[in-house]
């Protein structure tokens, strides 16, 4: 008896290890009747999941990266009412899944639905990336006239370019540079360091949303020279010098909103716009050490904990 009760208590711990790996790190409802009554009282959308549990390697990555990314869960947690249904299972969930038209046994598809049921967006399907899932947001939110965040948008922007080109700028404090160039639109991320013997600037910018003659023009405003003749790069010790000097060092920050929020400690702007509620429930505590310049899910972790 003994040797049958193990086998048993291990296939159990593995269908709950399996099941958490499809859903991520979001708090999932569980019954679409909850979820409406929660879209009603909270005037939000519903995003729902429809995901097998167990399910295919795809299912389970899609958990494991997609659905754990910090900003995404926080996404999904504060600006949606999140609920997953299982394709794999009968009783309520078959009768939603009946109820969208979806399939059984199939691959992550979100929808994203108001309080009566209507669809904002066409269904999301076959994109299991999480540029795809954030864009899919960004334009739901919209769509439906709710607004998309500030900080969902730099994510949108962060995760969605595929085209990033990098120029260096020399000016006479890096520092400052890195704020001047960092608040510009398209402008991704930036870091201090030396080239040449000169302090210099690295810029790394999407050029379908502000090209290289844009921002060469708006540096020389700010006092900054295109670097003409490259060299080895070797960065400072202190990037984002005026965030690190802030109570935002104690937070997880995205490389985007790293530069985001820099700048705007710099130019006298708020940079609160740019945190996710969670960040914002952090900001004014402080944590044992300085994260933002760790990776963020490890950063994330770290605050959590």
């Amino acid at each position: 008896m003994r040797n049958l009760i193990l086998p048993i208590l291990v296939s159990l711990s593995i269908t709950v290890l399996q099941a958490q790996q499809e859903l991520g790190d979001v708090k999932w409802l569980r019954d679409y009747d909850t979820a409406v009554q929660e879209a009603e009282k909270s005037n939000k959308l519903i995003f729902i999941l429809f995901q097998e549990v167990p399910g295919c390697a795809t299912c389970r990555n899609y958990g494991d990266n997609v659905l754990s990314h910090p900003l995404l869960v926080d996404a999904i947690e504060h600006e949606f009412v999140p609920l997953a249904i299982f394709n794999n299972k009968g009783g309520k969930d078959k009768k939603t899944l009946e109820y969208f038209g979806e399939p059984s046994w199939n691959n992550p598809v979100v929808r994203i639905v108001d309080a009566t049921g209507k669809t904002i967006l066409e269904r999301h399907s076959g994109d299991y990336s999480s540029a795809g899932l954030v864009s899919y947001m960004d334009l739901a939110l919209r769509a439906a006239g709710k607004g998309s965040p500030k900080y969902l948008q730099l994510l949108n922007e962060e995760l969605s370019s595929h085209n990033e080109e990098t120029a260096y700028y020399q000016m006479y404090c890096f520092w400052s540079g890195e704020a001047h160039l960092g608040q510009q639109d398209g402008v991704v991320a930036t870091e201090p360091g030396f080239m040449n013997g000169a302090e210099v600037v690295k810029v790394v910018f999407q050029p379908d949303v502000l090209d290289k003659g844009q921002l060469d023009k708006y540096a020389e405003k700010a006092s900054c020279a295109a670097v003409s003749r490259k060299g080895k790069f070797r960065p400072d010790k202190d990037p984002q010098y005026y965030l690190k000097k802030s109570e935002y060092r104690y937070l997880p920050l995205a490389d985007i909103q790293k530069t985001k929020i820099n700048a705007a400690i710099k130019m006298g702007a708020n940079p609160t716009e740019y945190l996710s509620p969670s960040q914002k429930e952090w900001l004014g505590t402080k944590s044992k050490k300085a994260l933002y310049e760790l990776p963020l899910e490890e950063a994330w972790m770290a605050r959590k904990g």
